[in-house]
């Protein structure tokens, strides 16, 4: 049984190494420089032997999308309670601007995760709930619509941001309409 406990720690470490190396990769050169041949060569590892991990591109993704909702969930409890609504969604802006290429990966690309499904995963239930805790005192009739339209706006100032298309100078005054906008609700 050990030599089977040992072959299973491997393989974890194996997976957690591609994991880490795709996402290492795409914040440094863009999510298009992420190929399984230069993957695979990164890790040391055959194309195969990547295979044997994930089917496929997205599946590479979709584990650095879930680690990012593991830290994102992380950091907006953390806004939240230093600050509220404000503290949420500077630590998700936040996020979003130093972590461009997981945001992406989150958000942006195509992956298997669904939100607001049966199927959607614990993790996504819980960065979407860190959301939900600061917006419920504001929309109590209606909190997870309210929620939606604030993480919506919240994910296109990112975008937008990220994306050199809005004005860098005016990031305050678009937080402040946006928290006045969901706190007078």
């Amino acid at each position: 049984m050990p030599s089977q406990t040992r072959r299973e720690r491997a393989r974890e470490e194996r997976r957690e190494l591609i994991v880490r190396t795709a996402r290492d990769l795409a914040e440094a050169e863009g999510w298009e420089a992420v190929t399984t041949r230069r993957l695979a060569e990164a890790v040391d590892y055959s194309q195969p032997v990547l295979y044997g991990h994930f089917k496929n591109m997205d599946a590479i993704s979709t584990a650095v999308a879930l680690e990012g909702f593991d830290e994102l969930a992380a950091g907006l409890r953390a806004g939240r309670e230093r600050d509220g609504l404000r503290g949420l969604a500077e630590a998700y802006l936040r996020y979003a601007e130093e972590h461009p290429a997981v945001y992406d990966a989150m958000f942006v690309r195509h992956t298997d995760l669904l939100f607001g499904h049966a199927e959607t995963p614990e993790i996504l239930r819980t960065t979407f709930g860190e959301i939900l805790a600061v917006v419920t005192p504001f929309a109590p009739d209606d909190p997870e619509t309210l929620t939606e339209v604030f993480w919506s706006s919240l994910h296109g100032l990112a975008t937008l941001a990220n994306n050199s298309r809005l004005r860098p100078t005016h990031h305050q005054q678009r937080l402040d309409h946006l928290i006045a906008a969901i706190s007078h609700s």
